[in-house]
Order: C-alpha cells, then sequence, then structure tokens
C-alpha cells in the first residue's frame, strides 16, 4: 500500500544520497533511473540536462525509499524538503498527518526562515467550511508526531491548488517570506 512499485522490464533504479553513493535499504534519498525511456536531453539547454542526466542515470528530484521486496515508495520532492536544525522534515509526511484532523479541509507544509534552526515547518491550513479552529487545537493533534516533526508556524488561509490539484507550494513560498510572514501575523 502506498508503493509506486519496483522497476519493470528494462529498468532500472537506485536510491542516493546528496553526493549520489547509493543509500542502505529503507533508507531516503534521491530516486535515480536508468531505461530506454529516459530522456536524452532537454531541448536547448545542456547545462539543465548535465544537472539531471549523469552517466545515463535520470536523478529525478523525487525523494524514495525502497523496502526489502524491492517496492518503491515516494516519500517527497527533494526541493520541498525541509532542513531544520539538521534533521530532514519531508512536508508530505506532516501533511497527511494533520489532514486527518477533522476540522482540516486542506494543509500544505514549508519551511520558513528560522535564525537559530535555520528553517521550519509551517503549516497552511484550510479549515472545512462552518468549522473553526484554534493553533492550540493543531498543536494538540500534532502531539501524535515526533516533536521533531510538529509545524512551529500555524497560518490559517487557503491552500492554493493549480488546475490539476498540486499545491503551488513555490506561491506558498512567495506568500509567507519572512517579510509577508510578519505582514500576515498583523493582519489577524
Amino acid at each position: 500500500m502506498g508503493a509506486i512499485g519496483i522497476p519493470g522490464y528494462g529498468w532500472q533504479c537506485r536510491i542516493v544520497d546528496s553526493e549520489g553513493n547509493p543509500v542502505k535499504q529503507g533508507e531516503a534519498g534521491e530516486l535515480c533511473v536508468k531505461g530506454s525511456g529516459v530522456m536524452k536531453c532537454y531541448y536547448n539547454n545542456p547545462e539543465a540536462t548535465a544537472e539531471v542526466l549523469k552517466d545515463g542515470w535520470l536523478f529525478t528530484g523525487d525523494v524514495a525509499m525502497q523496502d526489502e521486496d524491492g517496492f518503491i515508495f515516494l516519500v517527497d520532492r527533494i526541493k520541498d524538503v525541509i532542513v531544520s536544525g539538521g534533521e530532514n522534515l519531508y512536508p508530505v509526511q506532516i501533511e497527511d498527518y494533520i489532514r486527518q484532523y477533522e476540522k482540516v479541509r486542506d494543509v500544505a507544509v514549508i519551511g520558513l526562515p528560522d535564525k537559530r534552526l535555520g528553517e521550519i515547518a509551517g503549516a497552511i491550513i484550510s479549515v472545512k467550511d462552518g468549522m473553526t479552529c484554534t493553533e492550540e487545537e493543531i498543536e494538540e493533534f500534532c502531539k501524535g508526531m515526533p516533536r521533531y516533526k510538529r509545524p512551529r508556524r500555524i497560518i490559517f488561509d487557503e491552500v492554493p491548488r493549480n488546475p490539476t490539484g498540486k499545491i503551488e507550494k513555490p506561491e506558498l513560498r512567495r506568500r509567507y517570506g519572512i517579510e509577508r510572514l510578519v505582514e500576515h501575523e498583523n493582519r489577524e
């Protein structure tokens, strides 16, 4: 349940760390794939091609784990990973947890700048119609997660999604950069 599968005929995959070295089975890293269906290049963009194609391997930008049976599980996107005090936080895992709360309609988790930790997890939460919710309620609910994964900033607002339903995290990062975060708090 939750796996994206195993490599098909003629395909290879590996999961690597930031230096391109394979990680231990069960650890998270970047998913790389190799096979006849891998793209050859980005059109007229050799620099972008060199970033993602190395020795025939496509570095997907996806964080994944592989279980003992070889099944691959996507964890998040590398660009969305939050590094807080040396810990890697995967927003999708935090979002999936918070989404279980009965008053939450939608949630997005992004990294927000923090002087001490580098980044902290910020949860933008959209509450179900006709309901009210407080930061204290969310904080109490999140006590079921390890302390380091809990969002340190909770913002109640709409979660923007594109026409395909994907959360528009770049928009949220623009909206809630440090300067904008202060503006938002002053409006409340």
